[in-house]
Order: structure tokens, then sequence, then C-alpha cells
């Protein structure tokens, strides 16, 4: 087996990880798909559709839980400035 060099491949020589998945579910379809022809199913479509509503609404979690992140940061550097100021009145 020759190998070649990163910059000699072509996208039919890259294997990505999710054909192994459908290479094993089916060889042929895998095959036909690699070869350009392309399924034609109702099916395909809407798992498309929901494959997209999956990804927005984990977008739409990631997003809120950085914004979460930052509230619960903002709480504490409160909560820390609140108490030097409880003691500063103490000390005083």
């Amino acid at each position: 087996m020759v190998r070649k060099k990163q910059s000699d491949l072509q996208q039919n020589d890259i294997l990505r990880a999710s054909e192994i998945g459908q290479y094993m579910y089916c060889s042929i379809a895998w095959y036909l798909q690699r070869c350009g022809y392309k399924p034609d199913s109702q099916f395909l479509e809407i798992g498309k559709k929901t494959h997209s509503n999956l990804g927005y609404a984990l977008d739409n979690i990631q997003n809120e839980m950085k914004r979460s992140r930052r509230f619960a940061i903002f709480g504490l550097l409160l909560f820390i400035i609140a108490i030097f100021g409880i003691l500063y009145e103490v000390i005083l």
C-alpha cells in the first residue's frame, strides 16, 4: 500500500467517522452513496429536519448554560462585595 501525502488526498480518499456507522448498517448503501447516488426517501428528509431541530436545541442549551454561568459569577461577585461592605461597617 502506497501512502499519500495529505495534500494529494482527494475527497473520496477520506473516510469520515460517520461513514463507518453507515457501512456497518448497510455496506451497499454506503458504497452507492460514495459513488454519488443519493437516497430518495421521505424518512430521510424527516430525519434531516429532526437532526437540524435537535442541533438547534443543543445550541440553545449551550448558550443558556454559558449565560447561567455568567450570572452565577456576577452573583458571586456581588456576594463578595456585600461581605466586604458588611465587614467594613463592622470594623469602623
